[in-house]
């Protein structure tokens, strides 16, 4: 894991998502998970090809609990774009690339 973005810890959390100046979403995934796998490749493309709009972030679950409960997440993969410090959407579950392009474009 860890193709489609940078990798984002509790410790780092603040700095590299809520006070982002662009909106950001975060992959809240972990290394157990089967969907994760699947959705990781395709955030990968969307990076490439939407990088000048939204950064991708991804935060392992099970290395980072304070950030995985501050933000109820209960199933992986979560997928939840952040905007001005604040969380706007969120998807649970693997999705299609378009699934996951509309998401974003439609917080965004």
């Amino acid at each position: 894991m860890g193709v489609a973005g940078k990798a984002v810890t509790d410790a780092t959390f603040v700095s590299d998502v809520l006070q982002s100046d662009k909106p950001v979403l975060v992959d809240f995934w972990a290394e157990w998970c089967a969907p994760c796998k699947k959705v990781d490749p395709l955030l990968a493309e969307i990076a490439k090809e939407m990088g000048d709009k939204v950064e991708i972030v991804q935060v392992n679950i099970d290395e980072n609990p304070e950030t995985t409960r501050a933000y109820r997440v209960m199933s992986v993969p979560t997928l939840t774009i952040f905007k001005g410090g604040e969380p706007v959407s969120s998807v649970t579950g693997a999705k299609p690339k378009s699934a996951l392009v509309n998401f974003i474009e439609s917080a965004l």
